[in-house]
């Protein structure tokens, strides 16, 4: 009997549960910025959002969001070498977040799960044939929503 060969973890998931594929997406693009884009821009604008194969970028301060505006062409060929999903960059005005490890804040406080989300959460694992992979899709499916990313102020359900 012939195995199959070895695939990614992520490229289980986003078979499994296609919903994730983007934010999967978005975790790679955070995680790989300063090396795709350099030291510099990633000091000033970091990746916020992605959506339709449109990057949000927030940079931190005008003159920096101008020479951004200026190079947006340039800073899309390198993000969509690196990422060919990513068609676009919106660039805006904003804050950029400090990494909870770089500052020393405490951690986010987990939310308590409803039982409408723990009835979301049992549907989606419930259409994964994979025993282990329905649990290991369970679990991570109940962090999300325990730990949404917070946005513009307030939590939102991922």
């Amino acid at each position: 009997m012939k195995r199959a060969s070895p695939r990614r973890v992520g490229d289980l998931l986003t078979s499994a549960l296609p919903q994730i594929e983007d934010r999967l997406l978005e975790f790679r693009i955070r995680r790989d910025w300063p090396s795709v884009v350099g030291r510099e821009v990633a000091r000033r604008a970091r990746p916020e959002g992605f959506a339709g194969g449109t990057l949000r970028v927030v940079v931190d301060n005008s003159p920096w969001l101008h020479e951004l505006t200026l190079r947006a062409a340039d800073l899309t060929g390198q993000v969509g070498r690196r990422f060919p999903a990513v068609k676009s960059l919106r660039l805006t005005l904003g804050t950029l977040d400090k990494e909870a490890a770089s500052t020393g804040s405490a951690p986010p406080r987990p939310i308590p799960l409803t039982a409408a989300d723990r009835a979301d959460i049992d549907a989606a694992a419930a259409a994964i044939p994979d025993p282990g992979l329905a649990d290991a899709a369970r679990r991570l499916l109940t962090t999300a929503r325990r730990f949404p990313r917070v946005q513009n102020g307030s939590r939102g359900v991922v």
